[in-house]
């Protein structure tokens, strides 16, 4: 772990702190005097090195991100990857079939180690045929499972990447998904944390990086998703409850609005002598603005929460009329209302669960037909919503998962999970619509054109936003190549 050297370390732990806050401005006072670290250090070479400053590296073509992960692992075969050759070739195993070959692919050569058991006799595991149907949708002609009518209905404003893989065959890839690190290597920043440390805040009333759904069954996660980046740089996490949205937000015991104001108006006037006591320190300065952000947040959130206040032609375009769609068109249409108060990055999961509902080792058919009903007509809601408002222009959508699933059958009619290739798509800020890049092989099983690592993706929304990773870089954690990703550049606008 690297040195960094310690500022008002007495004066940030004095007891009145520690116990002024009132609900959350209380948690986050507590999360970040905890910390060892902050934000500013010496590098080898004696010079002194200081936190990004919030400007953007070069012109962005993006402001915000919405990212929703489908934890599980969908099926990139009944969803965005058509492949008439499981139909064709379905009950024959691997060896009987002309495909026999992708077992022999040298892609395989440097996961074999870490997927062996997930290989071994897979030339004996029988080709199970799609499930549902695809129809082309748009101008643009591109196919889409039936199981996705609404999101078909928006296909040309979508780039669907083909072509994505990584390392973890199991349901850490999605922590791998969103760090670009196998679990096994430890924790790491998430995509979201790191945009929230590069770029300055969009709002006073809100943080930049919130996430809501089912969260990760991780230790990285849970308020340690930004790591080393320090915990005013992880994700907030909100439920859809307008009495009750920041969990752990309200006072242990009840107290009047006069005592929560009186706290609060305390504790600024402390944070106001403490900054004028140590003037230069940005740090100090930086954790003052996050406790008085906390509290605004009291207020402002469970505002923002409130559905009443749209049109029923909106919250029907989410769904939030039948029972099904609901819960996920609440979650998503408070996403655009995220955005739309600045919110940076807000990341939305679906799929409850340890391993996440997606996840479809059995009874494929049924999985996915409910799962995909949840989420059709939301996401198309979404970003249909988006488009009207002009926001769309400005924020970039991400519909991902940690994984595909395998080609051939698990048990009677499931899927295993599948890494080597699979498909999720990008749309807005800068991303062309209509358009596939990258391919998988006439089964789904390898990504043989135009591959991408998962951080590609992240690399990609970085340079939308105007970003460079490698200038965000902290001394003394020195990330690897693959981390920083490359930037998808075909799928630009």
């Amino acid at each position: 772990m690297h040195n960094h050297s310690l500022y008002c370390s007495g004066m940030l732990r004095r007891p009145f702190l520690s116990s002024a806050g009132v609900g959350l401005a209380g948690v986050a006072i507590q999360a970040l005097l905890n910390r060892d670290e902050v934000a500013r250090g010496t590098e080898g070479d004696g010079t002194v090195w200081v936190p990004p400053d919030g400007r953007p590296h070069r012109v962005p073509r993006a402001k915000q991100v919405i990212w929703l992960m489908m934890r599980g692992g969908f099926s990139h075969l009944e969803s965005f990857d058509p492949k008439p050759e499981l139909t064709l070739h379905a009950g024959k195993t691997l060896g009987e079939s002309p495909h026999r070959g992708v077992l022999e692919s040298p892609l395989l050569r440097n996961v074999r180690e870490q997927v062996a058991n997930n290989i071994i006799d897979k030339t004996k595991a029988r080709i199970f045929p799609t499930q549902i149907g695809f129809q082309r949708g748009g101008q643009s002609g591109i196919e889409v499972s039936d199981w996705f009518p609404h999101v078909r209905g928006c296909v040309d404003d979508l780039a669907v990447i083909r072509s994505m893989w990584t390392t973890d065959n199991n349901h850490g890839a999605q922590w791998e998904f969103l760090s670009g690190r196998h679990l096994l290597d430890g924790c790491f920043p998430t995509l979201g944390a790191w945009i929230q440390y590069g770029l300055a805040a969009q709002s006073h009333n809100l943080p930049q990086f919130i996430s809501m759904g089912p969260q990760l069954d991780s230790q990285c996660f849970g308020g340690t998703d930004s790591d080393y980046l320090g915990p005013e740089h992880a994700g907030v996490v909100l439920t859809i409850d307008p009495e009750n949205p920041l969990p752990f937000a309200k006072p242990a015991r009840p107290i009047t609005d006069v005592q929560a104001r009186t706290k609060s108006e305390l504790l600024g006037r402390l944070n106001r002598l403490a900054a004028a006591e140590y003037p230069v320190d940005k740090s100090l300065r930086a954790r003052i603005q996050s406790y008085e952000l906390a509290f605004r947040m009291q207020t402002f959130v469970p505002e923002l929460l409130k559905f009443d206040s749209e049109r029923p032609e909106i919250r029907q375009l989410y769904g939030l009329d039948q029972d099904v769609t609901r819960p996920f068109g609440q979650q998503l249409l408070a996403a655009r209302r995220m955005v739309e108060s600045g919110v940076r990055f807000v990341q939305v999961f679906h799929g409850d669960g340890a391993a996440g509902a997606w996840d479809a080792h059995s009874a494929l058919r049924q999985n996915h037909t409910s799962m995909c009903a949840q989420v059709d007509l939301p996401v198309a809601g979404l970003l249909r919503d988006l488009k009207q408002r002009g926001l769309l222009d400005e924020t970039i959508v991400v519909f991902a998962t940690e994984f595909g699933r395998t080609p051939c059958v698990q048990g009677a009619d499931g899927r295993d999970h599948h890494n080597y290739g699979f498909s999720v798509w990008m749309a807005g800020g800068g991303i062309q619509g209509g358009i596939v890049h990258g391919a998988t092989d006439e089964l789904g099983f390898h990504a043989v054109e135009h591959r991408h690592y998962v951080t590609d993706v992240h690399a990609t929304i970085l340079h939308l936003l105007g970003l460079d990773s490698h200038r965000l870089e902290v001394p003394g954690r020195k990330r690897l190549e693959i981390e920083h990703g490359q930037v998808i550049r075909e799928i630009l606008a």
